[in-house]
């Protein structure tokens, strides 16, 4: 893979470091919910495959990768090359008439799923697939209620936000949704106090407990994400979703995975995340990285669950032939170069120089996650476990001034969220740990 994971030179490119203009600019025009990265915002103005380059053309290694939307790099000219022929074709029609790329996208991701997800939707973004999901799953079960994982995210808009189980992303409950919050599996902070394996998984055995106590026993759905990533990559132990799963098939209720950032090799075991648990859902919603970066979203449902839209429905961009073409691009380019296997090796790598860096730097509380979607978990003391975001803010920066990219995340960001793109190497992940170790040292 080594053909496409060297940089070309960049210093032909003008580079005017206006970021303090810019960042006066963003202030004045856009909404002061859209938040900025870094104690001097920087504007990534350029990306080769696992680097990005900021207006002054210095140069990092990207590690949270548009949040986990950059699949398969930055710039990769086979994915580019399919787009511009695209676009020099036709750039949108709308659904009304026939998309022969969004057809073959269909096909492709029914190919890679569940037999019984035989229906496909796309749309522009997960927020707009959730609020799909939302809307088949309550017009199918004639019921407003759905069950959701404390510490979830499931997008910026009305009903999503509502759906959304952590408080700093929330805006308003009157969405039209009567959302139940079950207990999340998070085992680092388990909210029974228990230790796995020996807590009887109480986290899975609550689902069941609010069907029967706080619904009318027959809710809409249960969506969930297999790793919740806003949450802080939360990763539930494996046999959490077989249990969650055969308690909502004893009372018939559609299972909605969001694979919004789990999706497409991620994990590096499986192409979704639910298939590394060993369950099958009602409903797929997915986004990010299909296309590397090119907006898309969309999910796969059972016929059931699809024909529940009676009424005329549409989507003016969803699965336009630029998106789409790009999807199926992206999908060529990960599979020939073997992308989600790199996912598994590579990953595997990183976790263990992860547990490396939590031998010595005793502000690291925890490492998870799963193959190219790692987590690490900040705190001031293991014994009391308080979450340390301050101490996240100056690992942030620091790891900026070195030249590495990574993200924030958790209900008290305070969690790394580590999510490059799928063609980095042991090569890349050794160099970002070597940034990490230094950044751990100057922020303790």
């Amino acid at each position: 893979m080594t053909d496409v994971l060297i940089p070309t030179s960049m210093d032909d490119v003008p580079w005017p470091d206006d970021a303090a203009e810019l960042l006066r600019r963003h202030q004045e025009s856009i909404f002061p919910s859209v938040k900025l990265f870094y104690e001097e915002p920087i504007e990534l103005r350029a990306g080769e495959m696992q680097f990005v380059y900021d207006g002054a053309g210095r140069q990092y290694l990207d590690f949270f990768g548009g949040i986990a939307t950059i699949s398969s790099g930055h710039a990769v000219p086979e994915i580019n090359e399919a787009i511009k022929e695209q676009l020099d074709r036709i750039s949108h029609t709308s659904t009304l008439f026939l998309i022969r790329a969004q057809i073959e996208l269909a096909e492709r991701i029914k190919a890679m799923t569940p037999a019984k997800l035989n229906k496909v939707f796309f749309t522009n973004s997960g927020t707009e697939a959730n609020e799909t999901a939302f809307l088949i799953t309550t017009l199918a079960r004639q019921t407003n209620e759905i069950l959701a994982l404390r510490h979830s995210y499931h997008g910026r808009s009305f009903a999503t936000t509502a759906a959304t189980g952590q408080a700093p992303w929330r805006n308003s409950n009157n969405s039209g949704l009567h959302v139940h919050y079950v207990g999340n599996p998070y085992c680092y902070r388990c909210p029974w106090e228990k230790t796995y394996p020996s807590c009887d998984m109480l986290c899975a055995r609550d689902v069941e407990a609010v069907i029967r106590t706080t619904t009318s026993g027959s809710p809409a759905a249960f969506i969930a994400e297999p790793i919740q990533g806003v949450g802080g990559f939360l990763t539930p132990p494996k046999e959490y979703f077989v249990e969650v799963k055969a308690i909502l098939d004893r009372h018939g209720i559609p299972f909605i995975c969001d694979e919004v950032q789990t999706g497409w090799g991620r994990t590096g075991v499986a192409d979704f995340g639910f298939q590394a648990y060993g369950v099958e859902p009602e409903v797929m919603v997915f986004a990010k990285g299909l296309a590397n970066g090119i907006p898309i979203g969309g999910l796969a449902a059972t016929d059931e669950l699809a024909g529940a839209i009676t009424a005329l429905s549409l989507s003016t961009f969803g699965g336009n032939p630029i998106a789409t073409t790009a999807a199926m691009a992206n999908l060529n380019f990960m599979v020939t170069h073997q992308l989600r296997e790199n996912a598994l090796t590579v990953g595997a790598h990183f976790r263990a120089r992860l547990e490396e860096l939590a031998e010595r730097h005793p502000m690291i509380g925890e490492v998870r996650g799963m193959g190219l979607m790692q987590a690490v978990e900040l705190v001031h003391d293991r014994q009391t476990k308080q979450p340390a975001p301050e101490l996240m803010h100056r690992v942030l920066n620091e790891a900026k001034r070195r030249g590495l990219i990574i993200g924030r995340g958790g209900l008290h960001a305070n969690v790394i969220r580590l999510c490059p793109p799928l063609v980095v190497t042991t090569g890349d992940v050794d160099a970002a740990v070597a940034i990490l170790d230094e950044a751990f040292a100057a922020s303790a």
